[in-house]
């Protein structure tokens, strides 16, 4: 009977292990066909509209998907690259083919302030060029609409609506749950702002906190309803009566949201896909294939132009763009997160490459590790004196560590919308004893040190433990300061008062010195260029080279991606959404993946608003 049932378990293991191995040469068949009979030679067709449709989160850099990920069946987070959509763009306004722009944002994530507003400038050139933009939606979120706004003209669906809620900064605090649990979670920090921890020894937000949650916030809701007042010829304050009095406002259209949005100027027409579609025909033509208007997906057109984009002269200087996006981690880390070791590496790649003139730091990070914070700040500290000049670009975040790794930099660009500062650093450690004890179970032993076992979060917190991580935490904290003074060219005690882990908006930033100039990535790379005295230059992204098998395995996923599609059922997308915010976005799971050798950070939770 054994015999029989390990023969059958081997059986079917060989049956599974031929069947993957086949699925796996099928589609590496259908990978190579699709190059041989799709690959090149397309161009684009006269007199078409332009469907700029992005699709997941609008990100600095894509994160790299695990095969793993596919084999367990989980939901791969879409991303689509902020510069991909800015160089089409850029580069359809001045395409003679082009004739409009139509925005489609129905599969639009999350996108950071600073990124919206970069694409807004790029449509702001596109429509100088005389060349319409159509932005049609069933529905607009905040963000959605920001682009939306900058279309010449705005349709809504008659059953459609634009909702619009202001900025908010909220989190879930954990104070009584730990209680219960009988869980402590000792906390070890500096600054009267730093509170990244709060949630796990409070039940409610602090009032430093909210003060200086509420002053970078108003900066930029005060900018969004800015840019949205002018593009849409209203009063900035009728956006925010738009918002407050909802209810009223609404009973008196009877409930119809979308004729809401029509009388209050948000849209200018209200029409439904069919309508926008005849309207667009009426521009372009008819596409007898589709039997829609001539059109050219964002995707399809960027894959076109890419070559061009890419192409370099060898006699033109080069300017060097390194994207540091994520959380902020101790030794080399996946694209998508910050390696002390990887991004040192990438510098130095760099800084030893003679035909990189100067280099771009893109920073898109709430900070992490601070000893991988201060290994990425003196590399850049070593290109600027090795007379490479050095300029950081700060996209929607660069706070804490992200800020840490840029006070070495010649130059600090941000967006008037950037969230930096956070200048403070802390540690933390949970200790489960009292929880196990109530189990009725305990932790007992002998060492030779006062020391021995002092990390067992079985046991109690080791008081000399929490003495020695308090001085560390203070030592660190100086460390900090000290950093922006010598970078900054500040006076300590100047720096101290705007310190304390306080968050601050790039505008403000800029008028307390913490950085120099408002800009976006490209006018950080001109500056970049002319510190480097180059008249003309070429831009060269440095990145960690791929082997063979990784990028033949990259491909790969990809195409399963797009052979199996990464649809889910209604009910599973709803649980992965909950495990994806409890176990991949929370505070909790961004902690649990630290991994400072000393325990030590310069992290900012609360600063990635979506």
């Amino acid at each position: 009977m054994m015999g029989r049932i390990i023969r059958a378990l081997w059986i079917a293991v060989t049956v599974s292990r031929r069947a993957f191995g086949n699925l796996l040469f099928i589609a590496f068949v259908l990978f190579l066909a699709g190059l041989f009979f799709f690959g090149g030679g397309k161009r684009v067709s006269e007199d078409v509209a332009l469907v700029l449709a992005p699709v997941g989160n609008i990100v600095e850099q894509v994160s790299e998907q695990l095969l793993m990920d596919l084999f367990f069946g989980r939901v791969t987070k879409e991303e689509t690259l902020l510069n991909d959509i800015i160089d089409v763009v850029d580069h359809a306004a001045e395409d003679e083919n082009i004739k409009v722009l139509v925005l489609d944002q129905r599969r639009m994530g999350a996108a950071g302030v600073s990124k919206l507003h970069d694409i807004g400038a790029a449509l702001n050139r596109f429509r100088k060029t005389g060349k319409p933009i159509i932005a049609a939606g069933d529905y607009f979120n905040q963000q959605q609409y920001y682009l939306a706004a900058h279309a010449n003209r705005v349709y809504l669906h008659p059953m459609g609506q634009v909702w619009l809620s202001g900025y908010g900064a909220y989190r879930i605090y954990f104070k009584t749950a730990l209680e219960k649990l009988l869980v402590q979670f000792h906390v070890f920090r500096v600054g009267t702002y730093k509170s990244a921890l709060e949630p796990f020894f409070r039940n409610d937000m602090s009032e430093e906190a909210k003060e200086a949650n509420s002053a970078w916030l108003n900066v930029l809701w005060d900018a969004y309803k800015t840019d949205v007042a002018v593009l849409r010829k209203i009063e900035a304050d009728r956006i925010d009566a738009h918002i407050n009095n909802i209810g009223t406002l609404l009973a008196n259209e009877g409930g119809d949201a979308a004729l809401l949005a029509l009388n209050d100027g948000l849209v200018d027409a209200l029409k439904t896909r069919d309508e926008v579609r005849d309207e667009l025909i009426q521009m372009v033509g008819l596409d007898d294939r589709n039997k829609s208007f001539k059109q050219i997906d964002f995707r399809e057109y960027l894959e076109i132009i890419r070559p061009s984009l890419r192409q370099t002269e060898p006699d033109h200087g080069k300017v060097g763009v390194i994207v540091a996006r994520g959380i902020i981690m101790d030794g080399k880390q996946p694209v998508g997160r910050i390696g002390g070791d990887s991004m040192a590496e990438l510098i130095r790649k760099a800084r030893d490459d003679e035909n990189i003139k100067a280099l771009v730091l893109r920073i898109n990070s709430g900070g992490g590790s601070a000893l991988a914070s201060e290994i990425i700040r003196r590399e850049v500290e070593l290109t600027r004196n090795a007379g490479k000049p050095v300029v950081v670009s700060m996209s929607s975040v660069a706070a804490s560590g992200g800020y840490w790794m840029a006070v070495a930099a010649d130059e600090i660009w941000a967006s008037p919308t950037t969230i930096t500062g956070s200048i403070g650093i802390f540690a933390a450690m949970p200790t489960f004893d009292r929880t196990l004890d109530s189990l009725g179970i305990h932790t007992d032993g002998v060492g030779t040190t006062r020391l021995s076992g002092a990390l067992d979060i079985t046991r109690p917190l080791n008081p000399l433990l929490a003495d020695m991580l308090q001085h560390s935490i203070e030592h660190g904290y100086q460390q900090f300061i000290q950093r922006v003074s010598e970078g900054r060219n500040m006076d300590p005690q100047v720096v101290e008062k705007i310190a304390q882990g306080r968050v601050w908006a790039g505008k403000t930033a800029l008028e307390l010195g913490l950085v120099d100039k408002l800009g976006d990535l490209k006018d950080a790379i001109g500056s970049a260029a002319t510190m480097a005295q180059l008249d003309e230059y070429d831009i060269v992204y440095v990145e960690q080279p791929l082997s063979a098998k990784e990028h033949l395995l990259k491909k790969l996923i990809r195409l399963i991606l797009s052979v199996f599609g990464t649809e889910h059922p209604r009910e599973r997308q709803l649980v992965d959404r909950f495990t994806n915010f409890v176990l991949d976005d929370g505070d909790l799971a961004i902690l649990l993946q630290l991994n400072d050798p000393q325990n030590l950070y310069a992290l900012c939770l609360n600063c990635d608003l979506n």
